[in-house]
């Protein structure tokens, strides 16, 4: 009986090794994941970054070749109304 606890004694604590190292995995890959998920939204944000700074540079760029056919327009008629 005394050999039977022992061999089960020493199979617990193998065991509880075995458990303690695969709790200490399944943790180290719950920081590894969070890790990837921080740099991913980095990532992605930045990216929505500079989308969004494309989009207002070419709205400016609209704007601004909008305000010269208006003035071009303005100015044509401008010289006709002087030859009238």
């Amino acid at each position: 009986v005394d050999g039977a606890l022992v061999s089960i004694a020493k199979t617990r604590a193998k065991y509880g090794a075995v458990q303690n190292r695969l709790d200490y995995t399944v943790s180290n890959l719950k920081n590894v994941n969070e890790n990837i998920m921080a740099a991913r939204s980095r990532i992605e944000d930045a990216d929505f970054a500079t989308e969004s700074a494309n989009l207002a540079r070419t709205q400016i760029l609209q704007q601004a070749g909008m305000s010269m056919l208006s003035q071009a327009n303005q100015s044509q008629q401008n010289v006709l109304s002087l030859l009238k």
